[in-house]
């Protein structure tokens, strides 16, 4: 993403369980740790204190938590905003937008947690976003991926999903995914 401009989190990613935790200790917390593979929605952690971001990349690289998904952590900036899902479709470097979504991640009442789900509960539209953040979106992060895909000899038709966050400094991603997403898809298709 970086080499397209894409707005995303600062990263690094790590196989091997000290550089993981030198790197932890010299950013601090809060801080994100993903497994870098599917996960069923599960394989991130958010982690609020150093220890629970050291015990996190403990438990996916050493104690095989996610399996191979856990292998590799990607260790990322925590971004502080509201999250969304925007669902496309996308045909080469053509990109159609649906409805923009945002879902329920947190297991516990009034947006509590950890530990997030895969989706407790989803709403569309989304209230707080402006007719110019979806445009944003899509001229600055789905159509340069799109584009990209297709300069790297990987055309791309199917259904993009990107899981997005609104910060101060403006919309980055969180993911993206080549499927639809649950719920988000159920509260998009009516539309």
């Amino acid at each position: 993403m970086k080499q397209y401009d894409i707005p995303t989190a600062n990263y690094q990613t790590f196989t091997d369980i000290e550089k993981a935790k030198a790197y932890i200790q010299k950013e601090g917390a809060p801080i994100v740790i993903k497994a870098d593979g599917l996960a069923a929605g599960k394989g991130v952690v958010v982690a609020m204190s150093e220890q629970q971001a050291l015990d996190a990349v403990e438990d996916m690289l050493i104690d095989n938590k996610f399996g191979e998904a856990g292998s590799r952590v990607v260790i990322e900036e925590y971004l502080e905003g509201k999250e969304f899902s925007l669902f496309a479709f996308v045909h080469g470097e053509n990109v159609y937008p649906m409805i923009p979504a945002r879902d329920h991640k947190r297991a516990y009442e009034n947006d509590e947690g950890p530990p997030n789900t895969g989706g407790m509960g989803a709403f569309s539209p989304v209230p707080d976003l402006e007719p110019t953040d979806i445009e944003y979106t899509v001229e600055k992060i789905l159509k340069p991926v799109a584009k990209g895909m297709k300069q790297e000899g990987r055309t791309y038709t199917g259904v993009l999903y990107g899981g997005l966050i609104q910060t101060k400094e403006g919309i980055k991603v969180i993911e993206f995914n080549a499927r639809f997403g649950d719920p988000e898809t159920q509260v998009c298709c009516p539309y």
